[in-house]
């Protein structure tokens, strides 16, 4: 894959090559590049493989090797602590997004009312977060009964 130039389209490329005249020499060079681009991510497999298995049976014999695993390992658990850390941002903005559109979502007819509006331009009611009137349990808008106490909820 790191052969690969255009991040995972060498599958793609290979796919298309087969409606491709087989007989034209550039099909046959991109079809021999492809080719070559998989066995030497084949081959840098492999090598893993046994750089992994000579570090794990022989620890300390490759220092300058184990520095640098380590290294870059230090910087994966970065990269992943950055990549949690933005998810959580995201969520947190869906989430966000989705109490803005409650809040503009009549609770009584469902119409979607501009922002800033307070009650409903579709039937009259006042716009806000819906409430269960027995237990206080926020309601999606259109809601019949509560799913905290099943308490039917009147228009």
């Amino acid at each position: 894959m790191a052969n690969d130039l255009f991040g995972g389209l060498g599958g793609l490329v290979r796919g298309l090559s087969g409606f491709m005249p087989q007989d034209d020499p550039d099909v046959k060079l991109m079809n021999l590049q492809t080719r070559l681009g998989d066995l030497r991510g084949e081959e840098t497999a492999a090598l893993a493989e046994v750089g992994k298995q000579a570090l794990a049976e022989f620890p300390g014999r490759f220092p300058e090797q184990e520095a640098e695993l380590a290294r870059v390992r230090g910087k994966l658990a970065a990269a992943e602590a950055e990549l949690k850390g933005a998810q959580q941002a995201r969520q947190q903005t869906e989430q966000a997004q989705k109490r803005e559109e409650a809040l503009c979502t009549c609770p009584r007819c469902g119409f979607r009312n501009p922002d800033g509006v307070r009650f409903c331009q579709e039937c009259g009611a006042k716009l806000g977060p819906a409430v269960c009137r027995a237990c206080g349990a926020e309601l999606a808008p259109g809601t019949r009964f509560c799913g905290a106490c099943g308490a039917k909820q009147e228009d």
